[in-house]
This record gives structure tokens, sequence and C-alpha cells, in this order.
């Protein structure tokens, strides 16, 4: 087997730079951010545009409900739960400590109420709630909780509840849940906007979002917010400005307005100094590619999901793009099957690797051509 290269021309609108963007090269240093750990990165490139200690174990406390919330969106995506289902909360549920949406053991409530109150409200009963009734208890929603980030990628996460309380064995990372935050925007569209619900009114009880950038920034809506004594004030949000989505995670902070502070920086910091062209788009062919032992001898290949790059600004006309397949290529090769990679550079630095998949498949072909395909392969013609 072989990889064969080749450079391939970008949107043609990347080399289009004006003169503002070309003057705007400039990138000043990360602003100093008050907390513990924090990661900023392009939603739609998936690029690290700053992040200080990352990888090291932290504690989420309530940024805990994300998870709770992405398997709960998961289950009623598959037809496990329906948004209008009543359900009732356990004595354990009931006796949650921390923020409630205080639930009332006696009236049944439904999930659409209880989704509203684990997100807006910060409810543990909520959580636990829908916890038992997707898992049966607490305890098995937490393994399936593991589990779930393991298959995302998290792969320095564990979890032992639904709510985030303390315990020594539920920890995650600054990028896990960076990661966890994305994968909430991308499977589950449709319902990120509850996210952006400023209050809630549950049992006569109306409680405030807890992220205050909702209210200062016109372009925030969401993610959550995260507070123990032991864990500090935590923040993950989401800023969507100029057809960009910029992701922040900032835990560790000292109060509540420290986290909002904090986070505007590095949302602001990644909104003005950089930009994500789009470089390629989904299902559009890049390149045709020979098959050997096929019922066609070439089919194009290109990308299954839009492909972008986050650069700073004005410099995107510089960026390059090298797309590698391996050779020689033999049928059947199925439509999606990943065939080679594409790696964009910038100054001689990759900063984006991208999978090539078939755009199409092509089955076997027939006796006396796969025949003379081997010959030919044989003699590497």
């Amino acid at each position: 087997m072989k990889k064969t290269t080749t450079s391939i021309m970008l949107a043609a609108a990347l080399s289009l730079t004006t003169l503002a963007q070309a003057a705007a090269g400039f990138v000043p240093p990360v602003p100093e951010i008050a907390g513990k750990a924090y990661f900023v990165t392009d939603f739609y490139s998936g690029q690290v545009i700053a992040a200080r200690d990352p990888d090291s174990r932290i504690e989420p406390a309530s940024l805990t409900k994300l998870m709770t919330a992405y398997l709960t969106f998961k289950a009623l995506k598959e037809k496990r739960l329906s948004l209008d289902q009543m359900l009732t909360v356990s004595e354990h549920g009931w006796k949650q400590e921390g923020s409630r949406m205080f639930l009332d053991p006696k009236v049944p409530a439904k999930v659409d109420d209880l989704i509203k109150g684990m997100i807006v409200q910060s409810g543990n009963d909520a959580c636990v709630t829908l916890a038992e009734a997707i898992a049966g208890s607490e305890q098995v929603f937490a393994q399936m909780m593991t589990a779930e980030a393991k298959r995302l990628g998290m792969s320095a996460t564990s979890f032992r509840n639904a709510t985030g309380l303390p315990d020594p064995q539920h920890y995650t990372t600054a990028r896990d849940l960076a990661t966890l935050s994305s994968a909430i925007i991308r499977d589950f569209p449709e319902f990120y906007p509850i996210y952006s619900i400023k209050s809630f009114s549950y049992n006569n009880i109306t409680q405030p979002n807890r992220n205050l950038l909702l209210y200062r920034d016109p372009n925030v809506d969401g993610m959550k917010t995260g507070h123990t004594d032991s864990a500090g004030y935590n923040l993950i949000a989401s800023s969507k400005r100029d057809g960009r989505r910029v992701l922040s995670v900032v835990v560790g902070t000292a109060s509540e307005e420290a986290r909002a502070v904090e986070s505007s920086k590095l949302l602001n910091y990644a909104l003005q100094f950089f930009e994500t062209p789009k470089l390629y788009s989904a299902g559009k062919a890049v390149k045709e590619v020979a098959v050997y032992k096929g019922a066609a001898g070439s089919l194009s290949v290109g990308f299954a999901r839009d492909v972008y790059a986050t650069v700073p600004r004005g410099q995107a006309g510089q960026l390059k793009a090298e797309l590698s397949t391996v050779q020689p290529l033999i049928a059947p090769v199925k439509a999606g099957q990943q065939v080679g990679k594409l790696s964009v550079t910038l100054a001689g630095k990759v900063i984006s690797e991208q999978p090539v998949v078939a755009l199409k498949g092509v089955e076997e072909g027939g006796f006396f051509g796969r025949l003379w395909d081997s010959i030919k392969l044989w003699l590497g013609w």
C-alpha cells in the first residue's frame, strides 16, 4: 500500500482577503484569566484557540448536568421517553440537597418541565427524577453517563451521580467538558435553545438562569453554570456571532460575577482576533481517485461534514491543503468509507486534519475486470 498526496485548491474566496483583513493579522496574547483552568474552541472547526491546564482533573459540579441532559435528549430521540410523559419524584430525588426546582412528591411532573428545571434552574431533584426514569436508579444512570463520555471521546471523565454533588470519583477536565458541550449542540440542535431561557417557573416559584452572560451579551445563547465550595464557580458559555460559534469553559473562579467576566474575555478574544472560513462543503467532490477491481474505475472523494479552519484574522489566504489517499484502493468501496486524509497547514504547521471519504460506493467488478486489474497491480502499472 502507498499513499498519494495531492495539493488541492481551497475555496476561491479564501484568497480574496481585503486590505483591512491583511492588516488585522496581529493577535495579542490570551488575556489573563482568574480561574483554575480554561479552554476555548471554535465549534465549527473544532480547533483549540486558547487553553490553560485543559487536561487537569477538575470537579465539574453542576456542569455534570450537561451529560444528564445529553442522555435525556438521547432517550427522547430514541422514543424511550416523551416530552409529555409524567414522572413522579422518588424520595431519593425529593431529598436532594443543593439547587432544586421544588418538585412535589405528590404531584407528577412533565418531562418537558423537568428538562427546563434541570437546565434553567439547575434542579438536582429534576436530574434524579429523569435519571431514575431512564435507568431505573441514579447509580445505573451514572454508569451510563461514564460510558457515554467514553463514546464521545471524554477519556478523562468519571461520573458518580446525575447532579454534580462532590464525590472523589466524580471528575472531568475542561477539554472533556468542551467536547460534551459541542456534542449537545451538534447532536441535539432541537433542544439546545433551552439553554438560552432566562427564567423558568414551577410550583409557583420562579428562578433565573444563573448564566449572567445571557443578560449581558445578545450573542451568548448558553450553556451551563456550576458551583460547589470545593469546585469554585464554573461556567460553560457559547457565543454565536457573524456565522461563527465559540465555546468557552472556565472553572474554579472566585464568584458568580468572576466566572461571567472571565468567560466573556475568552469569548471576545476568540471572536475578535480569529476567523473560521469554510473550506469545503459536505458531499461535494474534491478529487477523483482510481479504484481497482471495481465496477467503476474511479470514484469521487470529499467530506461527510463541512470543513472549516480557524486562523488569526487576515491569514485565511495563506492556508494550504494537501489530500492524501491510500493506493491501491480495492473494490468494493462503501459510500462514506474513509479513503484518505486532508491536512490543512498555515505557515507550514498542520492546524487541522480531516477524514476524506468516498462519496459513492463502488461494487466489485466482474471476473475478467478483476483479473486485468490484478495483472496491472502486479506489474505496477
